[in-house]
């Protein structure tokens, strides 16, 4: 099982190298989407990357189609759309598998603009999720958007993959700063 995360139109250099980083960390798939708002060389990027470019799964698309196409091909049977537009609670939304083939995408609109209407109607009103956030808020930095579903995503399909892979938590000690 693959998480794909999907970058649509990504504008900062900082975000992309960061979200490079996180997913050669985790096993995700990194799909960047054209047109993109600096160059993949950009020094910015690669620094927040480190050096984890070379670790990271990455593939570039000319148009949303080619990434539709290439996450089908993938077996993504579960597309999500990240978005604040009459969305649902991220965290109501049940990213387990039944088949172990079956692969899950999380889609991202850019920094600036968010995730376009045509792309939000292409993936389904059913599938628009959002991240909690106070009323008055706009909306939260994309690198750290992309972490927490990754995670909460990986959460739900047991960590599959983790190096040191927990059996549960009971062999926690209550922090006590006494």
């Amino acid at each position: 099982m693959t998480i794909h995360i999907v970058l649509v139109s990504p504008k900062i250099p900082n975000n992309t190298g960061s979200i490079i980083r996180l997913c050669a960390n985790s096993g995700a798939q990194l799909h960047l989407v054209k047109p993109l708002g600096f160059d993949l060389e950009d020094k910015k990027m690669r620094r927040a990357g480190l050096d984890y470019h070379e670790y990271a799964d990455m593939q570039i698309h000319e148009t949303w189609q080619a990434a539709k196409a290439a996450l089908q091909q993938a077996h993504c049977t579960r597309m999500v759309a990240l978005t604040t537009k009459l969305s649902h609670p991220f965290y109501e939304y049940d990213f387990s598998v039944q088949n172990a083939e079956d692969n899950v995408a999380l889609v991202f609109g850019s920094e600036t603009a968010g995730l376009p209407e045509d792309i939000r109607a292409d993936i389904g009103e059913a599938n628009w999720l959002r991240l909690p956030m106070l009323p008055e808020s706009r909306s939260l930095n994309l690198a750290n958007s992309v972490s927490i579903c990754l995670y909460e995503v990986w959460r739900q399909q047991g960590f599959q993959g983790d190096k040191g892979q927990s059996t549960g938590y009971d062999n926690l000690v209550p922090f006590n700063p006494k």
